[in-house]
């Protein structure tokens, strides 16, 4: 099977025993030989947070991904490639629209084998709970803030339509839709050369994700969903 490997450092975990960029290459090399993979290659990101998507590196591996090159990619520890359940959970999804697999060698973590599919359901039910979770708690403080503006006579309107217009959040909200991950969404923002909201430097998962959880839990404010 043709893997690709992915490995990062911080900037405070350069210089951590155990934790360079050499170490991390020759364990994913290791591995591979020991397991008969075909390492196609192994790309790093250096002084790069695990909290952002928009690393140059793994944009690279999630291409070669995309474009069947290969089947899967491998990290050393799981959060060399997310720093939380919930962005885990991404990836996850992901993978399994584009058809390949994660292998974390710190938990034994392989979605190319039946075990590893099993607790990447769990792991996504369980972050699927929590947004709900989440969102049912927005919409009732949204319900209520909607209450009070409405008994003062004030006006009900949010942020998100002040900066983003209905014709953005409305692609960006289909997309969603239909299944598209926060970081493609923001990768074809981005591409198409959309305005930024407050004309910021680029278009961020994090920024789509706000946009898109606005969207959805505000009922006052429509949205053409059929408009291109």
């Amino acid at each position: 099977m043709k893997v690709v490997g992915y490995i990062r450092v911080s900037t405070s975990e350069q210089a951590r025993d155990g934790f360079s960029l050499d170490a991390q290459r020759a364990a994913i090399e290791a591995e591979c030989a020991r397991r008969g993979w075909e390492l196609v290659d192994v790309l790093a990101d250096e002084g790069y947070s695990g909290k952002r998507d928009d690393r140059p590196a793994l944009q690279q591996a999630l291409s070669i991904l995309r474009r069947k090159k290969a089947r899967a990619i491998v990290v050393v520890r799981m959060d060399r490639l997310a720093r939380s359940t919930q962005h885990l959970c991404e990836f996850i999804l992901l993978s399994r629209r584009q058809k390949w697999g994660i292998v974390a060698m710190d938990f034994d973590f392989d979605t190319t084998t039946a075990n590893g599919r099993l607790i990447a359901r769990i792991l996504a039910s369980v972050a699927e709970w929590e947004s709900e979770v989440n969102g049912e708690r927005v919409r009732e403080g949204m319900a209520e803030a909607r209450a009070q503006r409405e008994a003062s006579g004030q006006p009900v309107t949010w942020g998100f339509k002040r900066q983003t217009p209905d014709l953005v959040v409305g692609r960006i909200v289909r997309a969603r839709e239909r299944g598209d991950s926060f970081n493609t969404i923001a990768r074809r923002l981005q591409e198409s050369q959309t305005p930024t909201p407050g004309n910021g430097a680029r278009w961020y998962p994090s920024t789509v994700a706000r946009i898109y959880k606005a969207a959805t839990t505000e009922t006052a404010t429509t949205i053409d969903r059929s408009a291109s």
